[in-house]
């Protein structure tokens, strides 16, 4: 089907259905035509999975154009078992966001969904791209429309998170262009494939890993460049913070599998250590930062950057490892633990976020103090947010379990201090979570205006709903995407594992 556009379709689709939904003005029928691009986009990507076939790391369901011939730069798309999981996961997280703000979103709810559209093509192309000039190409697209989300429909300080976010994404990239242009002269070609071969020196690897660990170490974020998040979330509109969580910040653990670890293997080795530091500060020192909030989103706002420091930690314990045992046997449970945990934590801080949505959209307060005995007037919406609540500390039986889990046993391999530090997120993150749930689902009603509460409707209910069943089926059958995902990432530890040291 589509006759090897697949791709194409899965970028330009949303693109052209936002530029449409924009057109149609601020008038009832924005909504369903954005909700129909969503959906019909989400359903044409599920023959991703369909038709994907795991046995092997090559790459599928690849296009290829010449675009500026006279520096080698190409339109050149293809996804393996790394990329096609999350594109699925952000064709799905942007239907939810459209059914979300469907009665929510009342100033140009044109442009508002029009902004996710156009963000979910622009983020299919960062993980469908081949060719690393398109690939920044569609990194930078994406900053345009999540800085209009939040500078249009943020809260009062919508102005300085918005700068202070494209700020520190912008900087961060231009560092990657210049590493992509001068490993450009090395290659003669800009094809990610062809700067994954190319051999350089000890002095060129250091300085290009490390211009990739800031260009991709702010998108996870990891400590210290981490600061932008919790603002960009506090004043984000809720779509905007559920896109973020989910999506956004599973593209710089994206890069460090296809750009850090294939390109410059030899330091990424040498400065494996700098990134597991800043690992395991992100899940112990920003854990403790997550207890003393008062609002709820910057709570899980710091609960996310401790989380997705079981990513980067997963990604390079296997260095550590190798170091250890000579060998690189058992690294591969820490790569598919970190990114089952990408996976997970796109449908566990989308769902919290858009819990904490819902008791804003009645209530018009974050502040955890005017909260209290929710249970009693919403019980159903109290249900499924205990449920991503404690998916959120990593019960077992939910997904937030299934990658942590797999990290943690694997950095035993590594240095059992790495691997004690990283356990200590099962306390930390069980208290701030409980917490949480402590003070605004359970006891007494003391606020009035939580006594006139009314219970999650059919649309919430059904929103809330499918992301409780990703949640519980990845957490109790994750080998389907173990599966998808074992090839590409054996491949990468390869890549990893293999000197690129110039003779």
């Amino acid at each position: 089907m589509f006759d090897g556009y697949l791709l194409s379709v899965l970028i330009w689709l949303p693109i052209i259905g936002g530029i449409v939904t924009l057109f149609s003005g601020d008038t009832l029928g924005a909504r369903p035509v954005a909700l129909l691009v969503s959906a019909v986009t989400f359903f044409i990507s599920l023959l991703l999975w369909t038709g994907f076939n795991p046995e092997g790391y090559q790459m599928q369901f690849v296009e290829f154009a010449p675009w500026i011939e006279s520096f080698k730069i190409n339109y050149h798309l293809g996804v393996d078992g790394i990329s096609m999981p999350l594109i699925l996961l952000n064709t799905l997280t942007t239907v939810l966001i459209i059914l979300a703000g469907w009665e929510v979103i009342k100033h140009k709810p044109a442009q508002y969904m029009a902004a996710f559209l156009i963000m979910e093509g622009v983020i299919n192309g960062v993980f469908a791209a081949q060719d690393s000039i398109l690939f920044y190409v569609f990194f930078e697209a994406m900053l345009i429309p999540m800085f209009i989300v939040i500078g249009i429909w943020g809260g009062d300080n919508r102005i300085y998170a918005t700068i202070k976010f494209f700020l520190y994404t912008f900087f961060g990239s231009v560092f990657m262009l210049v590493s992509l242009i001068y490993m450009y002269n090395q290659a003669g070609s800009f094809a990610i494939t062809d700067l994954q071969s190319v051999k350089l020196s000890m002095t060129a690897q250091i300085l290009i890993f490390l211009s990739f660990l800031v260009a991709f170490g702010v998108k996870v974020p990891m400590w210290p460049v981490h600061t932008w998040l919790p603002d960009a979330h506090v004043q984000a509109p809720t779509g905007g913070s559920v896109i973020l969580a989910a999506v956004m910040l599973k593209i710089g653990g994206y890069g460090f599998l296809r750009f850090s670890l294939p390109m410059v293997p030899d330091a990424s080795s040498e400065l494996a250590w700098l990134v597991i530091f800043m690992s395991l500060t992100a899940i112990v020192y920003i854990g403790f930062i997550a207890l003393v909030q008062n609002d709820m989103k910057k709570l899980v706002a710091y609960s996310s950057i401790a989380h997705m420091g079981f990513v980067t930690l997963g990604f390079f314990v296997l260095f550590p490892i190798i170091a250890n045992m000579g060998s690189s046997e058992g690294t591969l449970l820490g790569l598919q633990g970190g990114m089952i945990q990408m996976v997970s934590h796109g449908f566990i801080s989308g769902a919290m976020f858009l819990c904490i949505g819902v008791l804003y959209d009645r209530m018009h307060t974050r502040e955890i103090t005017a909260y209290g005995g929710v249970s009693n007037r919403m019980p159903k919406f109290a249900a499924l947010f205990v449920l991503f609540a404690m998916a959120n500390t990593g019960l077992p039986g939910t997904s937030g379990f299934v990658g942590e889990f797999m990290v943690i046993l694997t950095s035993f391999k590594a240095n059992f201090w790495i691997a004690f530090l990283a356990t200590t997120t099962l306390i930390i993150g069980a208290a701030y979570t409980l917490w949480l749930v402590k003070r605004v689902i359970f006891g007494a009603v003391t606020n009035p205006k939580v006594a006139e509460l009314i219970d999650i409707n059919k649309r919430e209910t059904l929103i809330l709903g499918i992301l409780a069943i990703f949640v519980l089926v990845l957490g109790l059958w994750p080998e389907p995407l173990v599966h998808v995902m074992n090839d590409s990432l054996v491949h990468v530890i390869e890549q990893a594992t293999t000197s690129k040291l110039v003779n």
